[in-house]
């Protein structure tokens, strides 16, 4: 979806109600030109536009489009203050500060890890004082982040890289779980394989069994996802797709090189701890 000032410049919003107007018109109130009928159809269409329709929140867990979110952050960041680009990017690895935090029973102090695994997945950690993950929605992690540009460096916990080291144990630990390479039981790639697995235990030996549904499978647990197919997933998902549909999207996405980013021999690399974020009250 286009960031507010696009928006102002392209009318996405106007555009979008417009032709659905005209599709109405064409197709006439007797048709269900949407999945919906009628005025339905079209007002799911503008609530998801709106994001008011609910497809894009989940209770425990609201990372789609994680990664559109934070690279729209630093957009908005860079354009304020030009001068961070250079700032950021020439930051070292492992680089680390600690900012004020007001802690809660669900948002206590400790640490927020970024790092880049060994099968090159991204993935945010949140770990208490104690040394417990505090919790796995990557948005959360991302949002308890945020500061004001003026906000105060404090000096580190005493104990905040032991906390690091705990967010890199767990993060390696998730990927060597159920599923291993497929990241997170959260994320995008790890839903889908296992859908799709179920899936084709439901149609074995029926006309719907393909080769291309047996290949998508072990594409998805062999390669990461594109970014692009990750985001598209995940709003599908979200919007509570069927199994049949998810796989024709999946073999659609394969068929056009769009779903996974495919390499002769994928080596597994060293995990990195990027960066790391104290979060502790004043003065404590």
């Amino acid at each position: 979806l286009p960031g507010e000032g696009v928006e102002r410049i392209i009318n996405f919003g106007g555009r979008v109600r417009a032709r659905l107007q005209q599709n109405r018109e064409v197709v006439g109130t007797d048709e269900a030109f949407f999945e919906d009928d009628g005025d339905e159809g079209n007002e799911t269409i503008v609530n998801l536009y709106n994001e008011q329709a609910g497809l894009l929140d989940d209770a425990q867990d609201n990372d789609v489009d994680l990664g559109s979110h934070a690279y729209q952050i630093w957009k908005n960041a860079i354009t304020q203050d030009p001068s961070l680009e250079k700032i950021v990017s020439g930051l070292p690895p492992v680089v680390y500060s600690t900012q004020p935090h007001v802690p809660t029973d669900n948002e206590p102090e400790g640490a927020l890890v970024y790092i880049r695994t060994g099968q090159e997945n991204d993935a945010l950690a949140w770990i208490d004082r104690d040394g417990q993950s505090v919790t796995e929605s990557q948005f959360a992690i991302l949002q308890a982040g945020a500061c004001e540009p003026d906000t105060e460096a404090l000096p580190s916990l005493e104990e905040h890289h032991r906390l690091v080291e705990e967010a890199a144990r767990l993060i390696a630990s998730e990927e060597r779980s159920v599923g291993g390479q497929l990241g997170r039981p959260s994320g995008a790639r790890f839903c889908t394989y296992e859908r799709l697995k179920d899936y084709a235990s439901e149609v074995e030996g029926t006309l719907l069994e393909t080769r291309a549904l047996r290949q998508v499978i072990e594409i998805i647990y062999r390669y990461p996802l594109r970014q692009t197919a990750t985001d598209t997933l995940n709003r599908q998902l979200r919007s509570g797709i069927s199994n049949e549909d998810l796989a024709a999207l999946v073999i659609d996405l394969w068929e056009t090189d769009r779903l996974c980013i495919i390499e002769e021999e994928r080596q597994t690399s060293e995990p990195q701890i990027v960066c790391s974020l104290g979060l502790r009250t004043n003065g404590a």
